[in-house]
């Protein structure tokens, strides 16, 4: 099953949009914060996929939850944008958070910079930012019970 990961759209639905649309194969779009406007849109682009989203720090008036556990593939996912765990200072208190969860996956955003890390059991991904010029994603390719995780670019 592959998943692809944005974050940190900030008004920019076209190239959130772009991407979707270059990551057919993904069945699972999940949304990382700051872009609820454009992540509304762009999920009814696309009703054959599912779409998973959390609310980051600048989505005002947004209904998705802070934070969203889910289990795909056998993978328990946390899924947040990281503001409310302080990822600009460190990752210590989201790895805390995810594993009192029991996660297996963590999923955060909110800093804008890619980062692909394995800590004792825990695969934690940061996509970056699907904003025009800087624009990163992540995808997430899980088989037979094995966890692949890369970061990409699209102009």
């Amino acid at each position: 099953m592959k998943i692809l990961v944005v974050s940190d759209s900030h008004g920019d639905y076209n190239t959130f949009n772009k991407l979707v649309r270059s990551q057919s194969k993904a069945e699972i779009v999940i949304f990382l914060g700051d872009g609820y406007e454009e992540y509304s849109d762009v999920r009814l682009n696309f009703p054959e996929k599912m779409f998973i989203g959390v609310k980051g720090n600048n989505d005002w008036s947004c209904p998705l939850p802070l934070c969203e556990e889910r289990v795909i593939e056998g993978k328990k996912f946390f899924i947040t944008h990281g503001h409310i765990e302080h990822v600009k200072y460190g990752l210590d208190m989201l790895k805390q958070k995810a594993r009192s969860r029991g996660a297996d996956i963590v999923l955060f955003g909110h800093t804008h910079i890619p980062h692909i890390e394995y800590d004792n059991g825990l695969n934690i991904l940061n996509p970056g930012s699907v904003r025009r010029f800087s624009c990163s994603y992540g995808v997430i390719d899980i088989q037979n019970g094995d966890v692949l995780m890369n970061t990409g670019n699209i102009r």
